[in-house]
């Protein structure tokens, strides 16, 4: 089985090819990537209707490159996966439409892919590849959650962030820095120039009992105290910054270690843009030393939104007999908003 995965949800337009057999782990043969940032950087965030445009401009080439990279004709493709959300309305649009006019080409099923399942599984294109069960932390910029997960599409939501996503506290603080876009990596850079115990910044939610998450008030108090400093922010912007990270990277760590320990499970994978952040791999990966944890990551280039994973989602449902009668209808609509636990299959849907 030869899988077409296209993802456009926000400001990245990805394109790969996975193979799979109806066991083991399925294979990435060819991927191609653009990233919108250099264009949205003028504006200091993702301007939708750009964001659209562009992956119109850039899917069809990056569609001809993964094929060449993989050396496969379009004929030989036995389906064709796509983000169906969630994410922006109109940037999904391009990619689910692309999608399924090429499926009904090639007489083939399109498969609609929920972007965070894709976020959640691309560790198993990594050459560490995790084993089920295992509680995943899905870090990005717009989401923040602890899943428990049992199999393909068993699912169970542990803690999710009550406001502002991880990846999100890193771009405002970042802002409020005048670090430019996109702002959390470029925070991540000046970091690991400062001291992290400059400024007692909070822990939001660090001993609430529960797993969820909150990082809209550490945002605030790194406005307030950059407004404190004034004139001399210039000069405390590393400190300020790290300690800003600590603090994020802190709350991650802390409720990841309480989601092992309330599910029993010793394994963990960690997904999303912000699991390439290295305080966290570093404060993770001395935890897991120190407690005896299996850790798990995506290679840092498939952290990012990519069509690898896409493709590998829509890969191991096939496995598991989790297509639809829908999928070879080639009519197709988009989720901006759309629960992980909306994707979870029924028990007797699962193959064990």
């Amino acid at each position: 089985m030869l899988i077409l995965g296209i993802e456009s949800s926000c400001d990245e337009t990805g394109v790969a090819l996975v193979e799979a057999a109806p066991q083991g782990v399925p294979r990435l043969r060819g991927a191609a990537l653009h990233s919108q940032v250099a264009m949205h950087r003028d504006y200091g965030g993702v301007v939708p209707e750009l964001a659209s445009r562009d992956h119109i401009r850039r899917v069809l080439p990056l569609t001809e490159a993964a094929m060449a990279q993989a050396g496969v004709a379009l004929h030989a493709i036995d389906a064709v996966a796509y983000t169906r959300g969630p994410g922006l309305a109109g940037a999904l649009l391009v990619g689910a439409g692309v999608a399924c006019a090429l499926a009904a080409a090639l007489g083939v099923p399109a498969v609609g892919v929920h972007h965070l399942e894709g976020h959640l599984l691309s560790p198993f294109l990594s050459a560490d590849p995790p084993a089920f069960p295992f509680v995943a932390l899905l870090v990005s910029g717009g989401h923040t959650q602890l899943m428990r997960v049992d199999g393909v599409g068993r699912y169970h939501l542990l803690g999710e962030t009550i406001d502002d996503a991880a990846g999100e506290a890193f771009d405002k603080s970042a802002k409020v820095l005048g670090l430019g876009y996109p702002g959390g990596p470029a925070l991540s850079r000046l970091a690991e120039q400062g001291d992290p115990a400059a400024f007692a910044l909070p822990r939001p939610l660090l001993h609430s009992g529960d797993l969820d998450f909150s990082f809209a008030g550490l945002k605030t108090a790194v406005l307030t105290q950059a407004r404190k400093l004034g004139p001399a922010l210039e000069a405390r912007k590393a400190d300020l910054a790290a300690a800003t990270e600590a603090a994020i990277v802190d709350v991650l760590v802390h409720k990841a270690r309480a989601a092992l320990k309330a599910t029993g499970l010793n394994r963990l994978v960690v997904a999303g843009g912000v699991g390439a952040n290295r305080r966290l791999r570093a404060q993770l990966g001395e935890a897991a030393t120190r407690h005896g944890w299996r850790l798990h990551y995506p290679e840092v280039a498939l952290c990012t939104d990519n069509g690898a994973m896409i493709a590998l989602a829509a890969a191991m449902r096939w496995q598991v007999g989790a297509w639809s009668a829908a999928d070879r209808a080639w009519a197709f609509d988009v989720l901006p908003r759309w629960p992980l636990e909306a994707v979870a299959l029924a028990p007797d849907a699962v193959a064990e």
